[in-house]
């Protein structure tokens, strides 16, 4: 990297990115691994990770850090209830913090080419079904972005995806593969449509399928899709404001 080329990094805002957090160590290690590799893919970029529950340092206090803007992206696969409340609710708190939030993550093709890749490490082949297995929400408008991943998957896999869910919403995964077995598929799989390792995680492996994927985790479609999260919030972050109207007095 020039000497400019480092310099425009270091002006552009910090990607933060915000995870969930989970009392299980695997899921840390694993976003820790994620984060590593959107830090390879540009060089320079300050990237600081910030927490909503159960793992430290919390996001209130990354943003308590930063001295010039940031872009928040949410390592979380759909729009619910953390996108929309928890983490502009910090935002709201930090009266000093020039933040702004970047979409979720799903749904998103890149995410299909992940899942894809780890149901072909876990052994899956064409000509079986698949069961996308989702944290869930009571959030309707994150439970449709799972349905949309399903049929973004299927176009991918060029197989039937059915979507379920593992708290807060139906078919549960388990109920899902026997619907698919009732339905004559035989070999049915399920995609874990989680970031990392967990308590869903688990669930998910017990819902009966042939075969369980592992999570997305630290996958270069997901490190490359955080970074397009975080250029199209850095636009939008940076863009100068319209001049202001001029008036005049009578």
């Amino acid at each position: 990297m020039s000497d400019a080329e480092a310099r425009a990094a270091s002006e552009d805002p910090v990607l933060v990115a915000v995870g969930h957090g989970s009392r299980g160590p695997g899921h840390e290690r694993t976003v820790g691994r994620l984060v590593d590799a959107v830090r390879r893919l540009r060089p320079g970029l300050r990237v600081e990770t910030g927490w909503l529950d159960l793992v430290r340092p919390p996001l209130a206090e990354v943003l308590a850090g930063l001295d010039g803007p940031a872009v928040l992206v949410p390592l979380l696969l759909g729009t619910g209830y953390h996108v929309r409340v928890d983490i502009p609710a910090v935002v709201a708190a930090a009266p000093d913090a020039r933040a702004r939030v970047a979409r979720a993550l799903g749904p998103h093709p890149l995410l299909a080419d992940a899942l894809c890749d780890r149901l072909v490490e876990a052994g899956w082949t064409p000509g079986g079904a698949v069961v996308l297995a989702a944290a869930g929400s009571t959030d309707p408008g994150a439970n449709e972005d799972t349905a949309r991943m399903a049929r973004l998957l299927a176009r991918r896999l060029g197989a039937p995806v059915v979507p379920s869910y593992l708290c807060a919403g139906s078919p549960t995964p388990a109920e899902a593969v026997a619907g698919l077995r009732r339905r004559g598929h035989d070999r049915v799989a399920v995609a874990r449509y989680l970031m990392a390792p967990g308590f869903f995680g688990d669930r998910a492996a017990a819902a009966g399928a042939c075969l369980t994927a592992p999570p997305l985790g630290a996958h270069d479609s997901v490190a490359r899709l955080v970074l397009r999260r975080y250029d199209d919030a850095t636009t939008d972050l940076t863009a100068p404001a319209p001049p202001a109207r001029q008036t005049t007095s009578h």
